[in-house]
């Protein structure tokens, strides 16, 4: 944010309510205001409108988006905002699906989702999302070993989580509904799951990564006894706990681990389906610098004013530029 405040006017930051770092946030808060965020918010164009119009009335806008939240109400907001949308800088897959589904996008989207200067980043972070549900298993005298996992989604994070879980000696399979990917996960030496359900019953671990619901409320009742349950970003995003019976009864059960039992049947939720690895600060280290170096050249672009509606990425040159900046200052 740093940089944003001194090459943009900021007018406001709506931490994610499930990441926020209490630090991090007094420190922005010396700058700019922050905001409670939920989905709800942006999701009713005249709630979406109030509140634009109440942070930077008449003013040419770029939104930073880390998870599509303005997607609902983007074609509201670009209509009938008092000054102009420039467009929308978007950082997450889960983000980049939401705008790529709207049939007819009103202002342009840069997104930097699927940016091979991200890939050092969604590395990073598939293991420390391995390293988090190891510890919390850990917590309870469970380990990894001798606990089949099933990664469902196999993108850039979940393959990570795979490769990690095997080379830790996990017998791992992938659920993806993309075939390329199941074949890559193939060719990659993972089993992969024809029959979901089976492989829902029969994995100890369960490591969601998709960016989309993974597991639905018929879902649950599939999986093994006493099988662990985490996810890579918000519980909202990856399960539909709301679905999940109500005879299913929610007890703590050790820091940060929720046993969900019924008669017969009993599965643990790590963090309570929230990112796990932010249990342990999700630290990437200076790998981020690259995405968010990308993010101040996509917010360049629409300034700049001549891109088209539709979906964007960063220039490759501008790419290369940010990659060998970073590696003159990171790899002297």
């Amino acid at each position: 944010m740093g940089a944003v405040g001194k090459t943009s006017n900021l007018r406001a930051v709506l931490p994610k309510p499930k990441s926020i770092d209490a630090n991090a946030r007094r420190a922005v808060e010396k700058v700019t205001p922050c905001d409670i965020l939920t989905r709800e918010m942006f999701e009713d164009a005249e709630t979406a409108l109030d509140y634009i119009e109440a942070r930077a009335p008449g003013e040419a806008l770029v939104l930073l988006d880390v998870g599509g939240y303005f997607a609902p109400t983007i074609d509201a907001l670009c209509d009938r905002f008092s000054g102009r949308i420039l467009g929308v800088v978007e950082d997450t897959e889960n983000g980049h699906k939401r705008y790529a589904d709207s049939d007819k996008l009103p202002c342009p989207v840069v997104s930097v989702a699927r940016s091979p200067l991200k890939d050092p980043e969604d590395f990073l972070v598939g293991q420390s999302v391995v390293f988090s549900a190891e510890a919390l298993m850990r917590n309870r005298g469970d380990i990894l070993h001798g606990r089949p996992a099933l990664v469902i989604g196999y993108g850039k994070l979940g393959s990570s989580i795979a490769r990690l879980l095997h080379a830790k000696g996990v017998q791992v399979t992938v659920n993806d509904v993309d075939p390329v990917r199941q074949a890559q996960a193939l060719s990659q030496g993972f089993a992969v799951a024809r029959d979901r359900d089976a492989a829902l019953h029969g994995a100890g671990l369960v490591l969601c990564a998709t960016g989309a619901v993974s597991l639905r409320g018929e879902d649950f009742s599939s999986l093994r006894n006493g099988a662990y349950v985490a996810t890579v970003t918000s519980s909202e995003d990856e399960l539909d706990l709301d679905a999940l019976p109500g005879v299913y009864q929610r007890t703590p059960n050790g820091e940060h681990v929720t046993r969900y039992a019924t008669t017969g049947h009993y599965f643990y939720l790590l963090n309570g389906g929230n990112a796990v690895n932010f249990l342990h600060g999700a630290s990437v280290g200076p790998f981020i610098f690259l995405v968010q170096a990308e993010i101040l050249a996509g917010i360049r672009m629409l300034t700049r004013g001549d891109l088209g509606h539709g979906m964007h990425e960063v220039d490759t040159a501008d790419r290369k530029t940010i990659a060998s900046t970073w590696l003159n200052y990171f790899n002297r």
